[in-house]
């Protein structure tokens, strides 16, 4: 079955395919039909099963060639990272029509948003607040409303969201068009579907047991220690066939470290987390996806906006919460019918986590293999080509090549700079001496390193071979 057989037009099938989407997935072969012939849809479908085209297509297509302009199309979502990704997939398939689609979310500025409404927007994707937010200031108006998507309600329940999804239906017309998607369904979302929805035609796209994980993931769960984990990451980030990979950390402030220590062993990694301001999370997801940096750290909290066809291995530096936060991790690879390789590091102090996920995902593996960086399992596990070691090769001895190809992936983290300038000192002050390790490590520890001021300096080198005075004299 081909996009065309559900009824897109050629322009939307043209636009699909330049990105190499021919084949319909399982909810988009569902939804579209219906969603073109204006039935109202719950979907019940998790991130990466292509429901984003299953609810665009048919808004898109609804909306005609060229719509006058105007908001008409409301798609809400939970997270900023994920009215991105809707935003690019809503943009590829309006590509060759007028339809103007703009991203409404808080952390960034109002201006850009303010300024495309105003411009004629057709299609808004945002998250519940800054449209509340833009609606109360008479910039956002919802009244010509006739589409309206609600993705992932189930999250924005999560995130206490329901009341504000409540006042932006209560803006649009009663006799609009809604489609709502939820990997899961409890009690608020269907009370929520049966008020604002007009017989809605119910769509499942998952597996009806949710435990069971995905046949196309390999699942390799070590005991690894705290302090050889970054060690045993970075053998892993080299093995065989190794694309983009996703690394969930717990904290904001395990992310940023693991970068910066990723950065320094010369791999290009990215971080994405609470800490980081909007355009610096989003620069780095545009950077992952467009392969600059092949590897992204985040947090819980970010990974909804994760959606990446090509990630090829993800690892839990520290173990999920619980079995469902594990699936929703793992997910961020063998997608769209890929494989994918999901590592689990399980902490001594977090065995019962893992004791608890195994129960609920009939893993049959009740103690994690225990794991070294050297271990030969791992080095199999993985097909690590044997010798590896935790830091990528660089080129030796030659100034200018190591500050290129050794500084650049930390120095872009912010980090590495200062291990840049000890190099620096280094060289300026072995200058016509000796370069074996015990000079370098003298004049790294030495008092006034850095200082080259030309005339003292040769004389102040020479007393440093030697015995220094215990009052030199200025």
């Amino acid at each position: 079955m081909t996009f065309t057989d559900l009824g897109i037009d050629q322009d939307m099938v043209d636009a699909l395919a330049s990105k190499g989407i021919i084949e319909p997935f399982p909810i988009q072969q569902q939804t579209i039909p219906l969603g073109l012939s204006g039935q109202d849809i719950i979907g019940q479908a998790k991130t990466g099963t292509g429901k984003t085209f299953g609810f665009g297509l048919p808004i898109v297509q609804r909306l005609g060639l060229d719509p006058a302009p105007g908001v008409q199309v409301l798609v809400v979502v939970p997270t900023r990272e994920l009215a991105v990704q809707v935003t690019e997939d809503l943009e590829l398939a309006t590509s060759n029509r007028s339809t103007t689609v703009v991203s409404i979310y808080g952390g960034k500025a109002y201006e850009g948003q303010i300024e495309q409404l105003k411009a004629g927007a057709q299609i808004v994707v945002g998250t519940p607040g800054r449209l509340l937010d833009l609606a109360g200031q008479r910039l956002l108006s919802l009244a010509n409303v006739r589409e309206m998507v609600l993705d992932e309600a189930d999250k924005m329940l999560d995130l206490g969201f329901l009341p504000d999804i409540e006042k932006l239906f209560a803006q649009t017309p009663a006799t609009r068009h809604t489609m709502l998607f939820s990997a899961t369904m409890p009690g608020p979302i269907v009370a929520l579907a049966r008020r604002f929805m007009n017989r809605p035609v119910h769509i499942r796209a998952t597996d009806p047991d949710e435990g069971i994980t995905q046949a196309n993931i390999k699942h390799l769960v070590y005991r690894a220690h705290s302090l050889d984990k970054d060690e045993v990451i970075a053998r892993i980030l080299q093995a065989e066939g190794r694309g983009k990979t996703v690394i969930f950390t717990r904290t904001k402030r395990a992310a940023a470290k693991l970068v910066e220590e990723l950065g320094d062993r010369g791999f290009k990694a990215a971080a994405v987390h609470g800490d980081l301001s909007q355009e610096q999370r989003e620069r780095a997801m545009a950077a992952f996806k467009a392969g600059k940096k092949d590897v992204l750290i985040a947090t819980d909290v970010a990974a909804r906006g994760i959606d990446v066809l090509d990630v090829t291995h993800v690892i839990n530096h520290t173990i999920p919460d619980d079995a469902e936060s594990y699936l929703h991790r793992v997910g961020r690879t063998g997608r769209a019918g890929k494989t994918g390789i999901a590592v689990t590091f399980v902490d001594w102090e977090d065995l019962h986590k893992w004791s608890l996920i195994n129960r609920a995902l009939d893993f049959g593996q009740p103690e994690p293999t225990e794991t070294y960086s050297s271990s030969p399992h791992l080095f199999e596990d993985l097909d690590i080509p044997a010798g590896t070691k935790g830091r990528l090769a660089r080129t030796p001895a030659a100034a200018p090549a190591h500050t290129e190809s050794g500084d650049a992936p930390a120095s872009e983290q912010g980090a590495g700079e200062k291990p840049a300038r000890s190099r620096s000192r280094r060289r300026t002050r072995s200058s016509g001496q000796p370069s074996g390790p015990q000079h370098e490590a003298h004049a790294e520890h030495a008092p006034g390193s850095g200082t080259h001021d030309g005339s003292g300096a040769p004389r102040r080198r020479r007393r440093r071979g030697g015995s220094r005075p215990a009052a030199p004299s200025a």
